[in-house]
């Protein structure tokens, strides 16, 4: 049975294999509410998600911006706790979602738990990979121990801030795929994408051949698309969680996955022909 990292190592090369991008979507646990969030997990798999980013709600989520900042809110009311998250992925995994699953959470609520503690139970309860956005890599020993002693990747950030020797420290270390981040900023929808987004893109693959997944600010097919022909993965995520909030969240998103899904298939391809 292949632990978490070769599991996320294995989607990316299938994927490339299939001459497309990798499509990600977050979502956090327990919202709209806990039952629901399960619901939107299972239709994100079948709508045609390669791997899922959960978030772990925490009070203080410095990298979110309005839109998710509110559903973890929404999500720690409703009493979603690490052991609650940790729950939910093994009933997700007892419904057959069998595509990688990282989870998406703070440095404190893992620091609380104790980190060996909180890798061996995310090694239980089916999670491949961890992201940490306020750990950086400087101090992430530890963790990056634990992880590796549970085969879970632990996925560092680049900013296009990134100094060279940052990009180095993370290229050396990335375990499943080097998250991109596309703005200095918090995560939501944006207009646009940034216009040196390519560029940066290109500096971090002049250092390493590990996957590069691109996220924060993409929420729209379009952007998808254009994403998806410079970088092997998609992350999107507050255009899906404005979705999931609705009535009729759960159709909502799988139908937008389903979209999303089509504009990173064969993009390379298309661009030969």
């Amino acid at each position: 049975m292949m632990d978490g990292i070769e599991h996320i190592a294995a989607t990316f090369r299938q994927t490339t294999q299939e001459d497309r991008a990798a499509l990600m979507p977050y979502l956090p646990l327990g919202y709209p509410t806990p039952a629901a969030s399960i619901e939107l997990v299972r239709a994100a798999s079948t709508a045609g998600a390669d791997l899922l980013e959960l978030g772990i709600p925490f009070s203080d989520p410095l990298a979110d911006g309005p839109t998710i900042q509110h559903a973890t809110h929404v999500a720690l009311q409703q009493g979603m706790t690490v052991p609650r998250c940790l729950e939910a992925v093994e009933t997700v995994r007892a419904h057959r979602v069998t595509i990688p699953l990282l989870l998406m959470g703070y440095y404190n609520p893992i620091l609380a738990y104790g980190e060996d503690a909180f890798c061996r139970r995310c090694c239980a309860a089916g999670v491949d990979g961890i992201i940490v956005p306020d750990l950086p890599p400087e101090e992430s020993e530890a963790l990056e121990q634990a992880c590796q002693e549970n085969g879970l990747a632990l996925v560092h950030l680049l900013a296009p801030t990134s100094p060279l020797t940052r990009i180095r420290m993370v290229a050396a270390r990335a375990q499943g795929f080097i998250y991109l981040v596309t703005v200095t900023g918090i995560t939501g929808a944006r207009e646009a994408l940034p216009p040196d987004l390519t560029e940066f893109i290109t500096r971090v693959r002049q250092v390493t051949d590990k996957p590069l997944a691109v996220g924060f600010g993409i929420s729209t097919p379009a952007q998808a698309r254009q994403v998806a022909r410079i970088s092997d993965g998609v992350i999107v995520g507050s255009a899906i969680v404005r979705l999931a909030g609705a009535a009729d969240g759960v159709h909502r998103v799988e139908s937008f996955i389903k979209e999303l899904r089509t504009t990173v298939v064969r993009v390379r391809k298309e661009e030969e022909e």
